[in-house]
């Protein structure tokens, strides 16, 4: 299959999809293209599949594989779709994006190999390598809290002269280096914002679209910021994302990931439970933040995210 998107057209609120566990944690895909369809009807602009938010460190090739098809077949080209096939193997790397290339993904991505301590020659091998394997445009991804591989401007010009290196997904608050990686490079050179707590000011220092977990559960509002800043209505964003910080804020005490489960829930859609060691919400926990996110609502008499509004 061809890919439907050229990368200048991924742009806007890119939610890193969540993948969806039944109780046995195994794969549940027709739950997945529920969400998947939910979240297209709520108006994001393209998905971010397996990454860090959709576990894909946790699944094996075939189970990353499956997702990629679910979500291609159930999107049928109404979005673009970024497909992450980062290991710390190149010949799995490579696998994984000739899979998402046949199956018709509009561009791949990857965080550099980890774990072993690689040199820069060694990551700049496995980029060239994995790039020139499909047609698709790559994406960096540098999320060193997780990888623990950091990437500086002059490492990141250096791999944007990669054949096929289009963009980076940038996930970290120093918007300052992200906005000169931009400068230096050229604004053909896509950036992808990925702290959902910066958002506003990753999309004013450059970005083209933002990347990121909470754009799941209250996608609605980070669309707005997005719209709000392409109209320079930028104290329109920043209130805002004041408000969308204040669902994070609750969101982390009860983790990330299984948070954004059981906020699914309460809009009524069932997300399944993460792969383990990540452990679901116990009752109590659920009650807790239910009860959290009701108070926040009341207290700032917010009205138009339906997360809150279900309430």
């Amino acid at each position: 299959m061809m890919a439907k998107f050229n990368i200048g057209d991924i742009k806007g609120v890119i939610p890193a999809l969540i993948t969806i566990f039944d109780k046995e944690e195994n794969l549940d895909t027709d739950k997945l293209k529920i969400l998947v369809n939910y979240l297209i009807n709520q108006g994001v602009h393209g998905f971010y599949l397996t990454g860090s938010t959709g576990q894909g460190m946790m699944m094996d090739a075939a189970e990353r594989k499956s997702v990629v098809e679910a979500v291609v077949e159930e999107v049928d080209g109404r979005v673009p779709i970024i497909v992450h096939v980062g290991a710390i193997a190149t010949v799995q790397a490579i696998d994984l994006a000739k899979h998402a290339c046949e199956v018709g993904a509009d561009a791949i991505s990857s965080v550099p190999p980890f774990y072993y301590k690689f040199s820069f020659d060694e990551l700049y091998g496995y980029y060239e390598d994995v790039a020139s394997s499909t047609p698709l445009p790559m994406i960096i991804y540098s999320i060193p809290y997780n990888t623990g591989v950091e990437m500086g401007i002059d490492s990141v010009e250096q791999l944007s002269r990669i054949e096929n290196v289009k963009g980076i997904k940038y996930t970290s608050m120093d918007h300052y280096e992200m906005q000169r990686i931009k400068e230096h490079i050229g604004e053909d050179f896509m950036i992808y914002s990925g702290s959902d707590e910066m958002c506003v000011s990753g999309l004013m220092m450059g970005a083209d679209g933002i990347i990121g977990s909470f754009y799941n559960l209250d996608p609605e509002i980070y669309i707005e910021i997005y719209e709000d800043i392409q109209n320079k209505e930028y104290g329109k964003a920043r209130d805002k994302l004041i408000i969308a910080n204040d669902i994070i804020e609750v969101c982390l005490k009860y983790g990330v990931y299984p948070s954004i489960r059981a906020g699914l829930r309460f809009i009524g859609i069932d997300a399944g439970r993460d792969r383990s060691p990540f452990k679901p919400l116990g009752n109590m926990e659920v009650k807790n933040f239910r009860r959290e996110l009701k108070d926040l609502k009341s207290s700032k008499d917010i009205t138009g995210i339906r997360l809150l509004d279900v309430l």
